[in-house]
């Protein structure tokens, strides 16, 4: 057995088909084929049912396929301990939630520094972004601060407040109660945050509507779509020039810390290992 046989087991896992599995590895139908009963005859078992909408795992596959994502995992981590080398380089993926307004800053002083590096962002949410991080997906994501998975090790980024935003038509925080709920979708912490002042204040939204970007959420509140909750630097330009207001809940609710995750096993490489210290020397606490 091979780790390519593997590789190729996990794409016609992933992409439920040949033809597309042999596309990713610019390989012919046949080849993959191939590979895949080698597999099968290898461990002496069928590893996928075979229907006219294409290949899914058998029992046996699905088992399979949690040892293969293991082992080529740690394939990777072996080729990462082996080459390392002091000078930052090679792919890095990162996620982020759609919030971290300081993040520019930071991702420039680091890629002005370390050129060879080809960094690459992702959005979602914090939940989302925590599974991908788990899954080798992305190499590390800034999150908001939650309880994370045993095998997550976080880095405190910096704190700061969630203000509750309408337009400048309702002055009061008792006449947004019945406005409608503007937010990211769920595994949003800033959503459960509302969602938990919601509850404990027996409020039951008019309605909720989720958008994919924080510009759309923004813009829906200046127009008196509804309410959202932000983080309050991401608004304090619009508050400035009288676009939309701010209410203040209490702190049990408001208060936030984003941290920058990643998985506590994962080899550290030069190029992680520089990206953590540029968060370190950017860490600062936003009033």
């Amino acid at each position: 057995m091979e780790f390519k046989d593997l590789e190729i087991f996990q794409a016609v896992a992933e992409k439920g088909t040949i033809t597309e599995a042999a596309k990713e590895f610019n390989y012919v139908q046949s080849n993959i084929t191939a590979r895949i009963h080698k597999l099968e005859n290898e461990l002496k078992t069928p590893l996928f049912n075979r229907h006219h909408r294409g290949m899914s795992l058998t029992p046996e596959g699905k088992k399979l396929l949690t040892f293969s994502e293991k082992i080529l995992m740690m394939k990777d981590e072996m080729k990462k301990a082996i080459q390392n080398n002091e000078e930052p380089s090679g792919k890095l993926e990162i996620g982020t939630v759609e919030t971290v307004i300081q993040l520019p800053k930071l991702l420039s002083t680091y890629i002005k520094k370390y050129k060879n590096v080809d960094l690459s962002l992702f959005t979602g949410v914090t939940e989302t972004l925590e599974e991908a991080v788990l899954n080798h997906k992305l190499d590390g994501a800034f999150v908001t601060e939650s309880d994370f998975h045993p095998d997550l090790i976080s880095h405190d980024v910096f704190q700061e407040e969630l203000v509750l935003i309408s337009d400048m038509s309702v002055p009061t925080l008792e006449g947004l109660k019945e406005a409608p709920f503007l937010c990211f979708s769920k595994g949003c912490v800033y959503r459960a945050r509302l969602e938990s002042w919601y509850r404990d204040q027996n409020i039951t939204p008019q309605k909720v509507m989720e958008f994919g970007t924080l510009e759309t959420i923004l813009r829906s509140v200046e127009e008196g779509l509804g309410v959202s909750f932000v983080p309050k630097s991401a608004i304090a330009h619009l508050e400035d020039s009288g676009l939309i207001q701010c209410h203040t809940l209490p702190e049990q609710y408001s208060k936030i810390k984003t941290v920058f995750i990643r998985r506590a096993d994962a080899f550290l490489t030069s190029t992680m290992e520089r990206f953590i210290e540029t968060i370190e020397a950017k860490k600062h606490v936003v009033v």
